[in-house]
């Protein structure tokens, strides 16, 4: 009797432990774009991103010792392993360049998007069987996202395709992640920081602003935390159920709400609200019908490499 009760307990306590780490590594994830759009304000997306890159080494660097260079050169799919370095780097280049001109939140309303991309993109990519309900979930939050995005000549913007084109990087990101579950995080995540490496030293060449210390400074912190961020997720997704961490993803649109308002002055349109509660509530349905119909599931369900 006192043997069940005390895995029991010790199986609470880690489904806690990992709720706990989910929801300190999206309120993380939140920080880094918080800084991160404070930083474009004053420096190119290129910039940013290549000194950022740099910064993550410094979480990576231990983590790449550990596991040994031997492995980062021999991969499972190298085809897929470039494709997903492309949807990271996208992804992360397309965020910072939306935040340059739109509020966080309005960003991150794209971005709750994921994972009705993702259950779209399952279907036709991965052959994954989606029923009608969940059809019908994945049709309503494209509703959503066309009230965020309003697509008329007058209300559409150059950021909001940023930011739309990111999200949908996003998703090709959670696609392959899946495909790719073989391939160790420490792999998988120093590869996309060479990506994003590259591409923001290209961006860079003709817009370097020589930073201050502090402005360095940041600019290194920013990988640190998105990192440190990345590693708390992965972690939880190793003590909970990914059905149970899923929907706590979503309290990265309520931190964008909260750093926008306190750092910039930014407050949500009623559009805006309006459209992220169709697609939160639209993803959150569809993580509960995937629940219901599959009788395990896959920790890949949530991103393992986001911004």
């Amino acid at each position: 009797m006192v043997q069940p009760v005390a895995r029991n307990l010790t199986f609470r306590n880690v489904l806690l432990a990992g709720i706990l780490l989910m929801l300190a590594g999206d309120f993380m994830f939140a920080l880094n774009d918080a800084m991160g759009k404070w930083l474009v304000a004053s420096f190119s997306v290129g910039q940013v991103v290549l000194i950022r890159s740099i910064g993550a080494f410094i979480v990576l660097g231990p983590m790449i010792a550990n596991q040994g260079t031997s492995r980062l050169l021999h991969m499972e799919r190298p085809l897929l392993q470039l494709l997903r370095v492309v949807a990271t780097t996208a992804d992360t280049g397309l965020f910072y360049a939306a935040v340059v001109y739109l509020p966080l939140a309005d960003v991150m309303s794209f971005y709750m998007a994921g994972p009705i991309y993702v259950a779209a993109l399952s279907h036709l990519l991965l052959g994954e069987k989606v029923g009608w309900r969940r059809w019908l979930a994945i049709l309503v939050g494209f509703c959503g996202v066309l009230i965020i995005l309003k697509p008329s000549s007058a209300a559409f913007s150059l950021s909001s395709a940023f930011a739309l084109a990111g999200s949908i990087a996003f998703a090709f990101a959670i696609i392959l992640n899946r495909r790719l579950r073989g391939t160790s995080d420490t792999t998988l995540v120093t590869w996309q920081t060479i990506g994003t490496l590259v591409v923001g030293g290209v961006f860079t060449i003709g817009a370097w602003r020589t930073p201050s210390v502090l402005d360095f400074g940041a600019m290194l912190l920013l990988g640190v935390v998105s990192c440190a961020a990345h590693l708390m997720i992965t972690r939880a997704l190793k003590l909970a159920p990914a059905s149970t961490l899923a929907p706590l993803h979503y309290s990265l649109l309520l931190w964008a709400v909260v750093f926008g308002l306190a750092f910039f002055g930014d407050l949500p349109s009623p559009r805006i609200l309006v459209g992220s509660v169709i697609v939160v509530l639209a993803g959150l349905f569809i993580f509960h019908r995937q629940k219901v119909v599959e009788t395990v599931v896959p920790p890949e369900n949530v991103p393992k490499g986001v911004n």
